[in-house]
């Protein structure tokens, strides 16, 4: 497929210096591009790359216009990564055609089920009793929409994704577990991407609830009663424990784990493989895991941390002592 400059421009915006019948058949990092494909500069640690670049076309802020200028064709634009993101799309509308609306053969749809007529529904999904499902919205192949679950306008649900299990809740009886029916269901608001082989529980009374424009990756367990606020985003295999509430504009790294029950405030960003124990009720940046070694000097730290709580309170026993000898 090719895309000349003029093209991208005409669609995107942008200010091109260059030619605009240049011809783009891919894109790809500013590294590895050839010399008919495009790539972008959003960060200042990759300026070395920009001016040996073999890229046709490089897509650049204004601070970087006199290099890439210098180097050959860019387009500058005030944020170079948005402008990818946004030519990927415009890309892969052109490479592979618009899903066709409807309902395959192969899927399972319950008749009380409501599925908007824009919807499409793909090969092996499984759509129960009371679900509904949103205009524009996409699922992919081999998903279970379970009963009751609600799934928004233009949402894209990827392979394997199962929305409404039953959440984990077992009361204990006489060395035995007894099963909690969950009562609730998944309410999934607009413009949501969840990630292949990610589960999101049903709540136990209340709904989970996974507000507008929430991003979640692959492998991610949401679980029963979780809140997810509007735009968050979880990168792959991130487990939030049943009753957690997280707030909107939030950032969860790979491998990161919410307990249960906590709050995090509108804003959190938390670092991949984290364990959050507490609730975060202040906006930031919070890391809590620790440091990767060599796995002799990892146990040797290991052992020192073990002993912390004893020498807390010895230190603890010292200062009292001396506040005992110095008081008259």
């Amino acid at each position: 497929m090719r895309l000349q400059l003029g093209d991208i421009i005409q669609s995107l915006g942008g200010t091109l210096h260059g030619a605009p019948d240049i011809k783009i058949e891919g894109l790809n990092s500013l590294e590895s591009a050839t010399a008919v494909q495009i790539s972008f500069l959003s960060h200042a640690k990759y300026q070395s790359q920009l001016p040996v670049s073999c890229a046709a076309c490089v897509i650049v802020s204004p601070d970087f216009e006199d290099v890439a200028r210098a180097r050959g064709a860019c387009i500058v634009t005030p944020d170079p990564y948005l402008y990818f993101a946004l030519l990927t799309r415009l890309w892969k509308s052109h490479l592979t055609p618009a899903a066709t609306p409807g309902i395959h053969s192969s899927a399972v749809v319950d008749p009380s089920a409501c599925i908007d007529p824009t919807a499409t529904i793909g090969p092996l999904c499984v759509v129960e009793k009371g679900a509904r499902i949103g205009a524009h919205t996409h699922l992919r192949s081999r998903i279970t929409i379970g009963e009751d679950c609600v799934v928004g306008d233009r949402c894209i649900v990827h392979s394997g994704v199962v929305i409404g299990a039953d959440g984990f809740g077992f009361a204990p009886h006489q060395g035995r577990w007894e099963k909690i029916e969950q009562l609730g269901a998944v309410r999934i608001g607009n413009d949501v991407e969840i990630g292949a082989n990610t589960c999101i529980d049903r709540g136990a009374l209340e709904d989970t609830v996974i507000e507008d424009g929430v991003k979640l990756d692959n492998l991610i367990q949401i679980g029963h009663n979780v809140h997810v606020g509007a735009h968050t985003a979880m990168a792959g295999c991130v487990g939030v424990a049943g009753s957690a509430r997280i707030g909107a504009h939030c950032t969860v790294g790979g491998g990161a784990v919410v307990l249960g029950h906590l709050k995090l405030v509108d804003g959190v960003h938390v670092s991949a493989a984290s364990v959050v124990t507490r609730s975060i009720l202040k906006p930031g940046h919070y890391t809590g895991m620790f440091p990767i070694d060599d796995n002799v000097t990892w146990e040797k730290n290991a052992a020192s941390l073990k002993q912390l709580y004893r020498l807390r309170e010895r230190l603890k026993a010292l200062e009292n002592s001396n506040k005992k000898e110095s008081s008259p």
